[in-house]
Parts: structure tokens; sequence; C-alpha cells
């Protein structure tokens, strides 16, 4: 088994640099009673799109809300609409569909990009946390050619997977599990194993190029 590791590095944001090697957790945040997430997701075949009202600033998205491109400089956070959805300080944002039960598949499409994360994350998260770095989130994540799997700003190194065009993800909730799919063969390289307790959403992190998701898909046979 790999030994798992407190993550040392720098994650780059809106032109910046920020050092991730000690995070404290924070409390979820109150968001209002009006939140912008669709609906509740308790079927198969999951249908979302990007939320703009988590986006961060340095982050574009296009194709009607499906993909995400990273702007260097982004826009002034002060020209951004306030909301306490938003991200202020990491490059993240969230899918539009909250899931609290059920079997889910969905991929993304990756260009030009070195450094990435993908997985889901409390939708009551916390939105001065990055995904990956707090007990809310699980993500597996790309960066320095390497893959890794993270929760909790620890991370377990990834093997066999390389730098694929594209890559599947699989959540089981009630299963609890957090599945990164190989989707050539298909199969399951490695597993995120955890007990969720409340409302999730697709969760994403961009430093660079550009992700595109695909969902409303079929899970691919012989994926267990």
């Amino acid at each position: 088994m790999a030994m798992v590791t407190k993550v040392v590095r720098l994650c780059r944001l809106a032109g910046r640099t920020v050092t991730s090697l000690s995070v404290t957790h924070r409390q979820a945040v109150s968001l209002p009673a009006r939140i912008c997430y669709i609906s509740t997701s308790t079927g198969n075949k999951l249908q979302f799109k990007l939320d703009e009202q988590t986006a961060h600033s340095s982050l574009d998205l296009f194709k009607k809300d499906t993909a995400v491109i990273y702007r260097m400089l982004g826009l002034d956070p002060s020209y951004v609409p306030h909301n306490p959805e938003r991200f202020r300080d990491w490059a993240v944002v969230f899918g539009n569909e909250k899931i609290s039960s059920g079997r889910h598949y969905w991929e993304v499409t990756v260009k030009k990009s070195q450094e990435f994360r993908l997985g889901v994350a409390e939708a009551l998260m916390s939105r001065e946390d990055c995904v990956g770095t707090n007990s809310s989130s699980w993500v597996f994540g790309y960066a320095q050619r390497k893959w890794f799997a993270m929760t909790s700003n620890k991370i377990v190194p990834v093997t066999l997977v390389g730098k694929p065009d594209r890559i599947g993800i699989l959540l089981d909730y009630q299963a609890g599990l957090l599945g990164l799919v190989d989707i050539k063969k298909p199969t399951i390289i490695h597993t995120i194993k955890v007990q969720f307790k409340t409302p999730l959403c697709p969760a994403f992190g961009l430093w660079d190029g550009e992700l595109l998701t695909h969902s409303g898909l079929e899970e691919p046979e012989g994926l267990k």
C-alpha cells in the first residue's frame, strides 16, 4: 500500500502562489436558502453543468457551462458578483447538481493542463478551502506529471495512469466509493473509500489549460 504523505507543494492561483503545506480545517459555509444547485440526484445517469456562481474569478465557463478554462490573470475579484457560494481564494468550480444517493458516472476531457483535480465535495464545503485539502472533499489530482488521490490535505500516489486525454469518475454514494476510471479498458484504476453523510457535488480544480465535462453517461460495463 502506498504511504500516505502530507501535501508539500505550491498551488498557483490567479497570478500568485499559495503554499498548501499546512491547512487549517474550517467549518462548512452557511449558504442562503436560495441556492443555485438544480436538484438532488437520487438515480443514475447524472446530468450536470458547471455552476458559474461557485467558479473562482480565474475560471471561465464555456460550451454551455460544460467546460472550464483557466485564465492566468482572470477577472479582478472585485468585478465578480459576490455570493457565499463562490470560491474566492482557489481556482475551483462545482457542478450544479447535488448527489445524495445512487451510483453515478461521468467523464472529463483534459486539454493542455498539467495541474488539475477531479472528484466530489460536500455541497456545503467551506469556500475558503481548496478541494482535497479538507475532510469535506475527495479528489484525484494531477501535478508534476504524477497522479494522486487526495483528501484532508493528504495524498496517495496513483500509478499506471499516464496522461490520458479523457478520464472517468465513478461515484457510488451508498457504497462510499469514488473511483478513477481508465475508459479505454475500462477499469477502475484507484478508489477512495469513505462514508458519505451529506449531499455531494462534482468538484473541479484547475490551474492551467481546460477541462470539458461529459455527464448523463451510462456506466461502462464491467466496473465493480
